[in-house]
């Protein structure tokens, strides 16, 4: 719980996802039962997981890469010492190493995780199951992979361009300071939508469209960032609908520290344009 007596951002997230440990599950479906203020807060964190959860290809590492790894877990495992018992004014011995008479330590006596240890293993293997690939365990496979030959350097270098990804992506989707924006069909009904996360100060920008027209050949959607200091709208990435009529835009080149007044969607030729074709077809703020 905050200050304010509602529940945290982070373990709405954790909630939302079915991972929060069963009795703090149960405490906070309690309170959602009984605080609108939290449910629309849940509501919202459902929504943004959902519409990002199909923009992440899940990527399976090399079938010889994970032999590797699991033969490197067994040959790395050891037993811990359990701590001796405190005695009367008397040093307690340090554990000697080869000796034979150590007892493996039980999950009783580990320390219970911190609320950082619960959020990031969760985080990755959330996003590898509906956003990304877990951070934690991209670095495992870039680690088994180096060395390796080029074509697994080459892998090495992509496992570790999307653990930072996957980092970003779920930094905007906690961050309380982030510009959170739908946008729907200019002066017509709102059926086709887009949804805009926003970080100015980090550059970082999540776009996902839902129920768009399909396309004339030759022609591509583009986004732009229109800036509140007024200057000309700015692109930001380009996007073809699926079948579904289902896009998205995930961390386009947008400098940093750009204030966004509104975002917009145009119509363009292939490979998107500098400056906006008009109409807009879509607008947010």
């Amino acid at each position: 719980m905050n200050m304010a007596g509602h529940i945290e951002r982070d373990d709405l997230v954790l909630f939302a996802m079915q991972l929060l440990p069963p009795e703090d599950a149960r405490a906070a479906a309690a309170h959602l039962e009984n605080c609108p203020d939290c449910r629309r807060e849940l509501a919202e964190v459902q929504g943004d997981v959902a519409i990002y959860a199909h923009t992440v290809d899940l990527q399976s590492p090399p079938a010889e890469a994970r032999e590797r790894l699991l033969q490197q877990v067994a040959l790395e495992k050891k037993t811990l010492p359990p701590a001796p018992a405190p005695q009367a004014e008397v040093e307690p011995e340090l554990p000697i190493r080869g000796s034979g008479n150590r007892s493996p330590l039980t999950a009783d006596d580990l320390p219970k995780r911190s609320f950082v240890g619960k959020v990031f293993p969760w985080v990755g293997w959330a996003l590898a199951a509906g956003l990304a690939v877990t951070s934690g365990n991209l670095y495992l496979q870039r680690e088994t992979l180096r060395g390796s030959s080029d074509e697994q350097n080459t892998q090495i270098a992509q496992l570790s361009t999307e653990a930072v990804t996957a980092q970003q992506v779920m930094d905007a989707m906690t961050d309380r300071n982030a510009m959170r924006v739908t946008l729907t069909m200019a002066k017509a009904a709102p059926v086709p939508q887009g949804r805009a996360i926003y970080v100015a100060e980090k550059g970082t920008l999540l776009f996902q469209a839902n129920n768009m027209a399909p396309l004339q050949p030759a022609k591509v959607y583009e986004l732009w960032l229109i800036p509140a200091s007024g200057s000309d709208p700015m692109p930001a990435g380009i996007f073809h609908p699926d079948e579904r009529g289902n896009a998205s835009v995930i961390m386009p080149p947008i400098p940093k520290g750009v204030e966004a007044k509104a975002f917009g969607v145009t119509i363009e030729n292939e490979g998107g344009s500098q400056t906006p074709t008009m109409p807009i077809i879509m607008v947010g703020a």
